[in-house]
């Protein structure tokens, strides 16, 4: 569906929505499992979509895509009913007698733009938790993996009407259309430039937004790490999806004493896990496009590379590379890298560190190999980031139980599970106050002993 009828969507939306359909729980639960089915019967085609916009195999496809949002489906349908219900809170002995309590509400019709990178699961994960916040919603996936964006489109739109679930494909120019318009809550995933932009607009109409970032993430891996098993995951979590993952470990931060182990050790794990050749390996994904092919070759500096750094620009694929003797000022370190090459750093103290990341924009992910628990408390504690990971990489998002959100340059707002539910509802709070007693003290005129009463109460 292109923007051209996007005012007739918005004024259908908005008068279903209006209409008191999407409120009753069980509606909610009932087009929750309608979309899982769908999620189901598209799965062949789901795989095969991301295959062709990014390379990645139908086991990476649903571990890392339609997996999650079935298991975010399941988790919504099991737990919508306590999330919607009104949460009673005590009531100050001023407001005798009076019942207080908050009511989650829906914000009526949102937005949801949502990225390249992870399409599906970046795209209905959200939608996912707005449908069981009683939405409407309006989804705009991105130009840049269209494959995907075609059977979101033809899943959606045979599941869910266009007054209640739609669809917008195209780009930029539909981009700025839909900005311009009025939603009641908006929900961004993407980088920091367009976050930006989407705030502008939002700021406009005093629209409520959620944006989900990005960022140079670390991995800091110390002296009394397990190194075999830090290699293992870092690797494992860096070149997933060809590197091109919000969350992936930007960068590493090793202590000198075991740095040269610890690059030898992954330059192993890179074989073991890719093979000799990982440009042939058919389970290794590719760079989405041309622009940003181009773009991560341009960080590589090859004097630095001491495993991988070779490319294949017709398949639009780039080897894992490993970058030793980095430093703040090479051009890998000057922004998000968004690719399959990995910069090794390292320090001499855990207060350089602390000192470092008070310094620079607040990550999405912060990573922490030790086993030190002094070492990880202090860095958890001391170091301000969106969520991370101690002794492993990436998982942390996976879980439906907890938030997942930047802070800072990395984002606002964060969702999944309880939190997705509540990003996407506005927490009514009401209190109903009793008729057959009404305390006069508060009422003119004001006398002495009135005043005393209060002081009493509300010390």
């Amino acid at each position: 569906m292109t923007i051209q009828n996007i005012d007739e969507i918005l004024t259908k939306q908005r008068r279903y929505f209006r209409s008191g359909a999407t409120l009753p729980v069980s509606f909610r639960i009932a087009m929750l499992k309608k979309l899982y089915a769908a999620v189901k019967k598209y799965e062949p085609e789901i795989g095969a979509a991301l295959n062709a916009d990014l390379g990645k195999s139908r086991f990476e496809g649903f571990m890392c895509e339609t997996g999650l949002v079935l298991s975010e489906i399941s988790c919504m349908i099991r737990h919508v009913r306590s999330y919607a219900a009104d949460k009673i809170v005590p009531t100050p002995i001023t407001n005798f007698a009076s019942v207080s309590y908050k009511k989650p509400s829906p914000y009526g019709n949102v937005l949801i733009m949502s990225p390249w990178n992870y399409p599906f699961l970046l795209t209905l994960d959200p939608l996912v938790d707005a449908i069981a916040a009683g939405n409407t919603a309006v989804v705009k996936p991105s130009a840049y993996s269209p494959a995907t964006s075609d059977v979101i489109e033809r899943m959606l739109t045979e599941c869910f009407g266009e007054e209640y679930v739609a669809v917008i494909t195209g780009g930029r120019r539909e981009n700025a259309r839909l900005l311009e318009k009025k939603f009641d809550f908006v929900f961004f995933t993407g980088s920091q430039n367009v976050g930006r932009e989407i705030l502008r607009h939002t700021a406009e109409t005093l629209t409520p937004a959620v944006l989900e970032l990005g960022g140079k993430s670390p991995c800091i891996v110390d002296s009394t790490a397990k190194i075999k098993l830090a290699a293992k995951r870092i690797v494992w979590g860096k070149f997933l999806n060809c590197g091109q993952t919000c969350v992936a470990p930007d960068y590493i931060l090793c202590h000198s004493s075991v740095k040269d182990r610890l690059v030898q050790e992954i330059a192993a794990q890179i074989r073991k896990q890719f093979g000799e050749m990982p440009l042939a390996n058919p389970n290794y994904g590719k760079i989405i496009n041309e622009k940003h092919f181009d773009r991560i070759c341009g960080l590589m500096d090859p004097e630095k590379v001491v495993c991988g750094g070779q490319t294949d620009r017709a398949a639009l694929r780039i080897a894992p590379t490993v970058m030793d003797n980095v430093t703040w000022d090479d051009a890998v370190m000057q922004e998000e890298i968004f690719g399959p090459v990995l910069p090794v750093l390292s320090y001499e103290k855990l207060s350089d560190i602390i000192d470092l990341m008070a310094e620079k924009p607040k990550p999405l992910a912060f990573y922490v190999f030790s086993e030190n628990k002094v070492h990880i408390r202090t860095l958890t504690e001391r170091c301000s980031f969106g969520g991370g990971c101690v002794n492993d990489v990436v998982v942390h998002l996976s879980s439906s139980e907890m938030g997942f959100g930047g802070v800072g340059e990395s984002g606002m707002g964060s969702y999944h599970g309880r939190e997705g539910f509540d990003v996407f509802s506005h927490s009514k709070s009401i209190m109903d106050k009793k008729t057959w007693m009404d305390l006069p003290m508060r009422y003119q005129p004001y006398r002495t002993i009135n005043e005393k009463l209060l002081r009493m109460f509300l010390k």
